[in-house]
């Protein structure tokens, strides 16, 4: 296995630039994993797809305006990029600027003050903020959309799902953008149950793998989080022959790290760090359908699901959606694979 057997070649014009309107009107790929057969339908009608009994598993993370610019004593400006929170004052983050050694301190625009206590690779730093530093966000953050997207959307409302909770994350769980409350109370309705985990989205997850055997990469680490309630819920949905349906590869990777710590047959909650790297061989251990979006070539999404449905499948119809004109990453259409 290669890291280039997980590349494809996608025209420019197929990266979605802004989001449709309205959220559920994007386009919906269905691909069974068992037959290959592939449908084309709208988001809005995946209800369809899914079954009384069973359990959607939605990430609930909301993005943090985790872009920050700050000052130098000098005055030179830098940049600073929020990615995982370590404690209540200190992130690990990317900083771009000169002279961002150990001990340099800055300021924010509205007078925080940070310093850098620890030198990371590349330009990562871990960096202590004087106070915590949500509370300045709303003045001194931008929202940090991924490289590929070069217009902001008016509304940044648009790059949060509706059930967005928690704070924490540098990217959106993208695959829950789809869905509106109107759709989430009709899957309900059939008999669907909706249960949500936390997964803190770093930038990485955007980060192509470099290395030519893709397990030599070093795969990015996330806090996540399944409390009691769902994983008992889970455990029933199972008991009574449901689905476990996650919605994106973020709900994918907490469930199967809470699958990986949980016994037979009871599956226990999870709370903290996570750097499950799913690659082709992998069993999973809980998920039985994903909902997910069209990923970068060469990226541990696309071999996550390339693990669920065999990499030729995966690449032939990421070929058939780029003929039939599907929209690509995080503002793009999407997939269901069952």
């Amino acid at each position: 296995m290669q890291t280039s057997d997980f590349d494809y070649i996608l025209p420019p014009e197929s990266i979605a630039q802004t989001p449709v309107e309205p959220r559920d009107s994007s386009r919906l790929l269905v691909l069974n994993r068992s037959s290959g057969a592939v449908e084309h339908r709208r988001f809005n009608e995946i209800a369809a797809y899914l079954h009384p009994g069973d359990l959607l598993v939605l990430n609930q993370t909301r993005v943090i305006p985790a872009r920050i610019h700050a000052i130098k004593p000098t005055g030179g400006r830098i940049e600073i990029l929020l990615l995982r929170r370590e404690d209540q004052s200190t992130w690990e983050c990317l900083v771009g600027g000169k002279g961002m050694k150990l001990g340099r301190r800055v300021s924010l625009v509205d007078g925080l003050q940070a310093e850098i206590v620890e030198v990371l690779e590349g330009s990562r730093r871990r960096v202590r903020f004087d106070e915590p530093v949500e509370s300045h966000l709303a003045l001194d953050g931008e929202m940090p959309l991924p490289p590929y997207i070069h217009e902001k959307p008016s509304d940044p409302e648009r790059y949060q799902t509706v059930y967005a909770k928690t704070p924490g994350s540098a990217a959106a769980p993208t695959a829950g953008l789809h869905f509106t409350p109107s759709l989430l109370d009709e899957i309900q309705a059939q008999g669907v149950g909706l249960a949500y985990v936390t997964l803190h989205v770093g930038l990485d997850t955007f980060a192509p793998v470099t290395e030519a055997d893709p397990s030599g990469h070093k795969i990015h680490t996330e806090w996540c989080e399944l409390d009691t309630e769902t994983a008992q819920r889970i455990t029933a949905t199972k008991q009574a022959g449901g689905r476990v349906v996650a919605v994106g590869t973020t709900s994918v990777r907490t469930l199967e790290s809470a699958a990986a710590a949980s016994t037979a047959g009871r599956f226990q909650p999870f709370s903290g760090p996570t750097s499950i790297y799913i690659l082709p061989g992998y069993t999973f251990g809980v998920v039985d359908a994903m909902i997910t979006n069209f990923h970068l070539p060469k990226s541990t999404l696309i071999m996550l699901v390339s693990a669920f449905a065999r990499r030729e499948m995966i690449l032939d119809t990421y070929n058939t959606a780029i003929h039939t004109g599907y929209r690509f990453f995080s503002f793009g259409d999407a997939m269901f694979i069952y």
